[in-house]
C-alpha cells in the first residue's frame, strides 16, 4: 500500500483518472493526498465536488504537491504537457506514471528529465467499474519503493501485473487494451443471434450479459485452465459441442489470432510515431 505522505497528483482528468481518484479513495487514501489538473474547468469542478481532492488549473503547482505524478492524458498531447515541467521534474525526486498509450519510456524520458523514474501502464476500460487489468513497466531509475506506490496506485481499481520488458506493452495492448471491445463484439454478436433465432431482445440481451459476466466470474475462480472449463461444458453429441465444432469449422481461433496481431502491430506503429513526433 502506498504511504500516507505520498501526494499523488494527475494531469488530466477524464475517465480512467476519475476511475483512479475514486478507487484510491475507496481504499482510504485521503483526499488531501489527491491532486488533479485539466484544462477544463467544469470537469474540475465536477471532480472536485464529487471527491473533495485538490483541483488545479496549473499543472505546475500539482507538480509542487506531488510525490507522484500520473500522466493521463492523450498521447498527442504528451509534449505540450511535459515540456514545460521539465525544470519542475529535475528539481525533486517526483515518479511519473504514464497510462498514454504508445508513448514510449524514452519519448517520457527525453520530454522530462535525463534520471526520471517512470512507469508506463496499460490499463483498461474496466477500470472504470474497479474490474480493470493493467500491466506495468518501470525504467532503471524507479526505486522497488515506487514499484510498490504504482502498483498500489493501479491495485485500487483492478489487477496489475509487471513486465519485463517495455515491448511487451503492444502486446498487451492488443490483449486486455483493446480486449474489452472484443468480449464486447461478442456478446453482441450473440444477442443479434439469438434475436435472428426469434428470441425477445430483452430477454436476449439479458441473457448474454448475464453469461458473459457468468463465464468470467466462473474462470476468476476456478483453479483450472480455460481449456478444462470449456470441455466440462462440452457434452459429447450435445449442443455446445456443436456451436464449437461450427466456431472450429469457421476458423474462430485464426481469426482471434488475426485481430490479436492486427492490434499489437497497430500499436508498434502508434510508438513509432510517437517518437518521432518528440
Amino acid at each position: 500500500m502506498f504511504k500516507q505522505d505520498q501526494t499523488i497528483a494527475f494531469i488530466g482528468a477524464g475517465n480512467m483518472a476519475t476511475a483512479l481518484i475514486k478507487g484510491l479513495l475507496a481504499k482510504g487514501c485521503p483526499c488531501v493526498k489527491l491532486w488533479a489538473s485539466d484544462p477544463n474547468s467544469k470537469q474540475l469542478e465536477i471532480l472536485k465536488n464529487d471527491t473533495g481532492i485538490n483541483v488545479s488549473s496549473d499543472n505546475s503547482e500539482i507538480i509542487n504537491h506531488a510525490d507522484i505524478v500520473v500522466l493521463a492524458v492523450k498521447p498527442q498531447l504528451m509534449n505540450e504537457v511535459l515540456s514545460p515541467l521539465q525544470g519542475a521534474l529535475s528539481e525533486k525526486p517526483v515518479l511519473l506514471i504514464s497510462i498514454a498509450a504508445g508513448v514510449s519510456i524514452q519519448t517520457l524520458q527525453s520530454l522530462s528529465s535525463k534520471h526520471q523514474a517512470i512507469v508506463r501502464c496499460m490499463p483498461n476500460t474496466p477500470a472504470l467499474v474497479e474490474a480493470g487489468a493493467s500491466a506495468l513497466f518501470a525504467n532503471a531509475h524507479t526505486s522497488e519503493d515506487q514499484k510498490q506506490h504504482a502498483q498500489s496506485i493501479l491495485a485500487a481499481v483492478g489487477t496489475v501485473c509487471w513486465l519485463q520488458q517495455e515491448s511487451d506493452i503492444d502486446i498487451v495492448t492488443a490483449l486486455s487494451g483493446s480486449g474489452p471491445a472484443y468480449f464486447f463484439l461478442f456478446i453482441e454478436a450473440l444477442q443479434t443471434a439469438a434475436i435472428d433465432q426469434g428470441l425477445n431482445p430483452d430477454i436476449a440481451n439479458s441473457l448474454a450479459l448475464q453469461t458473459a459476466f457468468g463465464a468470467a466470474k466462473l474462470a476468476l475462480s476456478s483453479d483450472g485452465d480455460i481449456a478444462e472449463l470449456r470441455r466440462k461444458v462440452t457434452s459429447p453429441g450435445g449442443t455446445t459441442e456443436a456451436a464449437l465444432a461450427q466456431f472450429e469449422k469457421d476458423d474462430f481461433r485464426t481469426i482471434i489470432a488475426r485481430a490479436v496481431a492486427k492490434a499489437k502491430a497497430r500499436s508498434e506503429e502508434l510508438a513509432l510515431l510517437s517518437d518521432k513526433q518528440e
